[in-house]
């Protein structure tokens, strides 16, 4: 027989397999829609108590996805508003966030400029009315509802202003932006710093921006600050490491099963090739912030400072549904420059309904354009580790139970205004009057000293010694409770830098709480000790 027949014969087997996949699939499909379609009729005419068809449904859809991965999810009529938000960082609403302090809902942060802030609403404001209507037992998530709507429809607003007392406001609705770059500018006299919390629609030249002032500024060396940043749309962030890497760049390859394999460059020409970069991440780095870090990594056109990123490398696509619906679906994965994927979890092989990382055994070896080692499967591992920095017990305790938030909207009234952010700082009679002002405050906490104390004194009276351990666990119990009362002066340093951030906040809004921090922050000041050594080059050739 020919070749060329038997390639025929080939193809037809091939092609007949193919089809036969298909119709047993479409088969599976249909037969498990019938089943549900019948469990489903069942329950709403025969069960014993009334049931609620689309709650039902609902909980179907979502027990569905769930069994996939965390980021395919789908949203309803009512969700489209949220999901738009996610999408695009826009909202109609009032510019301000609302959180629940005990039995009440109160303004934790005024977005400046927007309506809000210019109708003289302020963080610590206690919500009791919207539009005549009482809030009371409402959550944050209810009166969030209550606050959006249409750019220009007026709402009325009552809040209680502790130290001051009951205040209306009316003021009309805004098309609300949450900028991608809440803040940029000047650490010192050489470094520039850009904070990045998003990748909405426009991220790409709000980087750009930022970068090309900071250059006019004087700045020699740029921190790109993506702590923190979940990620969003992956063309902004190819078009944020197109700033600082050449036009026609290749920054991520797609692939998924049921369509063409995507390939994204940089489109433009970039603001800057050669000024020193240091991206900063953490475990909180997720998905474009993988993108933008680990392609600056892999074309060793950056330093990357700080803790292990997330671990995302899946990529979602939006799809329109029937009714206003809609849903968004993991298609592919991608793959920065070196060719490695980042994905850190295989959803693919769970073990007790929950997703395990990827095994060392199938992690590899990649390579940077300078031939520094990378592995995939792990999300982006910094080239200079910087520890996290643990908040102490009392810290914790006292954001908690909003002990710093309460003190400083008491300093705000006291104090119409205070010097610069950058400039300001929490003084040591300050601090006195913080603890004054605790006295009679609830903040209590437990140590893990604490509770191996507890575990002692347990496995004492388990073991039969606690009548002869006593005296000594008691003694050891009262010797650390007077330690324990000097836990506000052992952590002094970290209390005053969490009250300036905090005071210089309700002045200077977000952009405070950045700059409040400079002087301390340790991945800051690793990427300027990096900026000003040998470092940066030989890591970047890597030799360290």
């Amino acid at each position: 027989m020919k070749p060329k027949k038997w390639f025929y014969i080939g193809a037809a087997v091939l092609v007949g397999a193919t089809a036969f996949t298909q119709v047993e699939d479409y088969h599976e499909v249909s037969k498990n829609l019938d089943i549900f379609a019948s469990v489903y009729k069942e329950v709403n005419t025969s069960y014993v108590d009334e049931v609620q068809p689309g709650s039902l449904i609902r909980e179907a859809i979502d027990g569905m996805l769930g069994s996939l991965d965390p980021y395919t999810n789908f949203y309803s009529e009512s969700q489209s508003q949220d999901y738009r938000f996610q999408v695009t960082g826009t909202y109609g609403g009032i510019g301000a966030i609302i959180n629940k302090h005990g039995e009440n809902l109160v303004v934790s942060r005024v977005h400046e400029g927007y309506p809000a802030h210019t109708a003289g609403i302020i963080a610590g404001d206690i919500l009791k009315k919207v539009d005549g209507k009482s809030v009371e037992g409402k959550t944050s998530s209810d009166l969030s509802d209550l606050l959006k709507g249409t750019a220009g429809t007026t709402i009325v607003i009552t809040i209680d202003r502790p130290y001051e007392g009951v205040k209306e406001f009316t003021f009309k609705r805004a098309q609300v932006k949450v900028k991608n770059v809440p803040y940029f500018g000047m650490v010192d006299d050489k470094t520039g710093y850009i904070k990045l919390t998003g990748f909405t629609p426009d991220a790409g030249n709000e980087v750009y921006n930022a970068a090309k002032t900071l250059k006019g500024q004087g700045a020699k060396s740029i921190i790109l600050d993506l702590r923190g940043n979940g990620g969003g749309l992956l063309h902004e962030a190819v078009n944020i490491v197109n700033v600082f890497v050449k036009k026609n760049q290749i920054v991520v390859t797609t692939k998924g099963k049921n369509q063409k394999d995507g390939e994204y460059k940089t489109l433009n020409a970039p603001l800057d090739l050669d000024i020193p970069l240091a991206v900063l991440i953490d475990k909180g780095s997720a998905s474009a912030s993988e993108i933008v870090s680990g392609t600056i990594q892999d074309l060793d056109r950056g330093v990357i400072i700080g803790t292990q990123s997330f671990g995302k490398g899946l990529v979602q696509t939006s799809r329109v549904l029937t009714y206003n619906t809609q849903m968004k679906i993991t298609t592919s994965k991608y793959y920065i420059p070196s060719g490695r994927c980042i994905q850190r979890l295989d959803y693919s092989n769970k073990k007790d309904g929950h997703a395990i990382s990827v095994a060392d055994s199938l992690k590899r070896i990649f390579y940077t354009a300078n031939k520094r080692k990378v592995i995939d499967g792990e999300g982006v591992n910094p080239d200079v580790v910087v520890g996290m920095d643990i908040l102490s017990k009392i810290g914790s305790s006292l954001i908690n139970n909003y002990l710093i938030f309460d003190y400083a909207t008491l300093y705000r009234h006291k104090n119409d205004s205070i010097v610069s952010a950058k400039n300001f700082r929490f003084t040591d009679s300050d601090f006195e009057d913080f603890k004054r002002f605790l006295s009679d405050k609830e903040y209590s906490y437990e140590t893990e000293t604490e509770r191996a104390i507890k575990q002692l004194e347990k496995e004492a009276e388990d073991e039969k010694y606690s009548s002869s351990l006593k005296a000594s666990i008691d003694a050891l119990k009262a010797d650390f409770e007077k330690n324990k009362q000097a836990d506000l002066e052992r952590h002094k340093a970290e209390i005053m830098q969490l009250l300036e951030s905090e005071i210089a906040s309700r002045y200077y809004f977000d952009r405070a709480e950045i700059e409040t921090t400079f002087d301390s922050d340790p991945d800051i000041n690793k990427a300027i000790s990096v900026f000003s050594s040998p470092q940066y080059t030989l890591l970047l050739k890597g030799t360290n």
